[in-house]
Parts: structure tokens; C-alpha cells; sequence
């Protein structure tokens, strides 16, 4: 089964959140799985793939927006199906991705702003009633 955490940040830094989906995608890609960051809005998803480029000196996360490279070891997508299956799925949208089926693993980051809180909470209580059992990690 889809193994599902809430990884939760304890500020409200938007840019926080967009660092920790830098780290999990280079942790994933450097373990062995096809990560796919699935972004609220082309505008985040377009700061990512900026902040990508230059997350680790020392290493290059091999990443590409969907509408580019949809078979890239990291991509940056919204709603769109991920090509290659049992991968990890870093989700900074607000609602639940329609595809979570096809991931082995899920990471919602969450920070400490209001709006994006009650999102979760949401969305963690719908992973349970969908029989996931959800864990929450504190960063």
C-alpha cells in the first residue's frame, strides 16, 4: 500500500516548503525513484524548477517541467498523470492528487500558514477515509 506522510514545517515560509520539495525530489532521485513534485500553480512550479537548478552545488537533481520532459527522473507537473508509476509523489498543491494510486510513496509538506493547515487537515482525514493511514513527521 501507498505509504503517505504529512511532513510539517514549523513556520509559514512559502519558500521553506519549495526547499524541502527541493530535498525530498534529490533524496528519491539519489535512492532510486522517479519523483514527481506536483506543484498548485504554474507560477510555483516554474520557482522550483529555478530553485532546482541551483539547490546543490556539489550535485545536479536532474529535473524537467512535464510539458518538457514528462520522462525526466524529477518532474515538475500540476494535474497531470505521472509517466512512470510507483514513484514518489511530493505534493505542494492543496487538495489530494487524483492519481495517488499510482505512487508507492506520498510526502505532503505542509507549513504553519492558516489557510494551507486546514487544507491538510483535510486532506489528511480524506487519505484515512480512502484506507491510507497517514503519518505526520515534524521538520
Amino acid at each position: 500500500m501507498t505509504r503517505v506522510e504529512f511532513y510539517v514545517l514549523p513556520d509559514t515560509n512559502p519558500l521553506g516548503r519549495l526547499r524541502a520539495a527541493c530535498q525530498l525530489a534529490a533524496k528519491g532521485w539519489q535512492h532510486g525513484l522517479r519523483v514527481f513534485v506536483r506543484c498548485s500553480d504554474e507560477a510555483q512550479a516554474s520557482q522550483l524548477d529555478e530553485l532546482l537548478w541551483c539547490f546543490r552545488d556539489e550535485r545536479f537533481i536532474p529535473h524537467e517541467l512535464h510539458a518538457d520532459d514528462p520522462q525526466a527522473p524529477v518532474v515538475i507537473g500540476l494535474e497531470q498523470t505521472p509517466q512512470a508509476p510507483q514513484g514518489l509523489l511530493v505534493n505542494l498543491a492543496p487538495t489530494l492528487s487524483p492519481h495517488i494510486d499510482q505512487f508507492s510513496r506520498i510526502i505532503e509538506i505542509v507549513n504553519q500558514e492558516p489557510q494551507l493547515l486546514t487544507a491538510c487537515r483535510d486532506n489528511f482525514r480524506l487519505y484515512r477515509r480512502q484506507g491510507y493511514d497517514p503519518q505526520r513527521v515534524e521538520l
